[in-house]
């Protein structure tokens, strides 16, 4: 008997160590899968400069490298959820990892824009597929008393590797090439499915379910159309308006079919929670506005301010350093003030970030600049992240907790998918216009006239021998760079009077 009793706890305590060792192993592959997917959304920003001058594209040619990319991140991101519920949460999360690791070769090897934009919407998959699937193992790989430092330790290290991603990004292109920002992935992904193979159990959901196959081609299909048609209107044709009928048509039928599936990959009923849906319109105005500009800064940065690529990619690191120390302070203000203050606080903040960021000319020293730009918007975000989270989370019955935060996630990825275009077409009509202005100031000749025209498509990347003429346009995309904020100061007090219209006392829906 005393031996059988002293085996138990041994038993017991090799147990708790192995499930502790493979907790470990289970967030090794989390966060190194998904930082993949999250230094991707920063780094190549800081490349699209070196990326349009070796491939000589327009800049609507580069606005197709990261639309692409998010097209299919934000239309698959809930599909991929379920896949990994129903198939098994490893596999679809290993699977994610090798189609992200071999688009990332295709990309640095892409010898023209055609294929970099084809392998970079592969990529789109690849992480539409992986990013639910990180948090699920982690949430499954846990039980429910470690779960959310489990999850707190995902959220930190991811947020290093975004502050991270920037720079590195940056001194790869300075000291190497654009292409290596996407060869970085392959070492990574390496680890990841030798640890999902070593390490890492297979889950899935007991729930069951079904695929919506159908609202996830619709969702493709609207979102591809309306991009296709925002970013080809400067050059105008029949793509443009087949693009957003198209486009159009597609979104009217996902929400046909999403309102009558029985297995919804968006339940609509969610919506009716007050809260809810002003927490996704919130999210919708924010995050269109915060990679909207973060779009054109870097352009701004290198191609007419003179930053290196790694100066470019450091200009960031006080954004994502201050996110990430005012996180725990930004979630105690909800337990003091509740979520809707600082909610439309927060945005008018951030509204005043992007004011900011619209003064710089050309010239001065960073310091007098962009940073103090840059360091209201990263505390107007940083006010607004975790009481939105928050307000996500609770409107919702907990049991309906997960896909409420993955809507939200896609949401904010639409946004950022249309604000790229949106904004890309206010930056160049503005720049032609005052560029025009400029232009005709000078004394050109028509053969002059007709080769800087000829450059107009490839905006502050123009490539012209004068500097006067050059001088014109990298004051001309100033002026276009100054619409853009300003714009995305708009969208932020428009996320902040959807808080203060429909974020009141806490409410939540049952589920359908």
């Amino acid at each position: 008997m005393p031996a059988a009793v002293n085996r138990a706890p041994a038993a017991t305590g090799a147990s708790a160590a192995n499930a502790a060792r493979r907790g470990r192993w289970i967030l090794a592959a989390a966060i190194l899968g998904s930082s993949m997917v999250f230094i991707d959304g920063t780094v190549v920003n800081v490349a699209l400069p070196a990326l349009q001058s070796s491939l000589r594209t327009t800049s609507s040619g580069i606005q197709w490298v990261v639309e692409a990319y998010t097209l299919f991140l934000a239309a698959l991101l809930l599909l991929g959820g379920s896949l990994g519920d129903l198939y098994g949460r490893r596999k679809v999360f290993a699977a994610g990892i090798a189609i992200f690791a071999a688009a990332s070769v295709w990309c640095g090897a892409a010898p023209d824009l055609t294929h970099l934009i084809v392998a970079r919407s592969l990529q789109g998959v690849g992480g539409a597929l992986l990013v639910p699937g990180s948090l699920a193992l982690v949430s499954a790989g846990f039980p429910p008393r470690e779960r959310g430092r489990a999850i707190g330790t995902w959220s930190g290290f991811t947020a290093i590797t975004s502050a991270i991603g920037p720079p590195l990004g940056g001194w790869l292109v300075e000291h190497a090439s654009w292409r290596w920002v996407f060869f970085l992935n392959v070492p990574i992904a390496l680890a990841v499915l030798a640890i999902l193979a070593w390490r890492i159990p297979e889950s899935r959901s007991d729930a069951g379910g079904a695929i919506d196959w159908p609202g996830s081609l619709l969702a493709t299909l609207g979102l591809g159309g309306l991009v296709t048609a925002l970013i080809e209107s400067a050059r105008g044709g029949p793509v443009v308006w087949i693009g957003g009928a198209a486009g159009v048509v597609a979104l009217a039928a996902f929400f046909v079919v999403e309102a009558r599936s029985v297995h919804p990959m968006v339940p609509l009923a969610l919506f009716r929670s007050r809260r809810f849906a002003g927490a996704n319109l919130l999210t919708l105005f924010l995050y269109a506005a915060l990679i909207g500009t973060l779009f054109f800064l870097p352009l701004n940065l290198i191609q007419v301010q003179g930053y290196t690529p790694t100066q470019a990619g450091a200009a960031l690191l006080p954004f994502v350093v201050l996110m990430f120390t005012l996180s725990r302070w930004s979630g105690g203000l909800v337990q003091r003030w509740g979520a809707r203050l600082p909610l439309v606080v927060g945005p008018l903040i951030a509204a005043a970030g992007y004011a900011l960021l619209a003064r710089p000319g050309i010239g001065g020293a960073f310091v007098t600049t962009f940073l103090p730009g840059i360091l209201v918007l990263g505390l107007g975000m940083a006010v607004s992240v975790a009481p939105l989270t928050t307000t996500v989370m609770t409107a919702v019955p907990e049991q309906r907790a997960g896909i409420a935060s993955a809507i939200n996630n896609a949401i904010s990825r639409v946004g950022g998918l249309l604000a790229i275009a949106i904004l890309g077409i206010a930056l160049a009509a503005v720049f032609n216009a005052a560029l025009d202005r400029r232009l005709g100031a000078m004394s050109l000749s028509p053969e002059a006239r007709a080769r800087i025209d000829a450059q107009r498509p490839r905006l502050a990347a123009a490539e012209v021998p004068d500097r006067e003429v050059r001088r014109a346009i990298a004051e001309s995309f100033v002026a276009g760079f100054r619409v853009v904020t300003l714009l995305g100061a708009g969208l932020a007090v428009a996320s902040s009077l959807s808080a203060a219209w429909l974020i009141g006392k806490d409410e939540s829906v049952k589920p359908s």
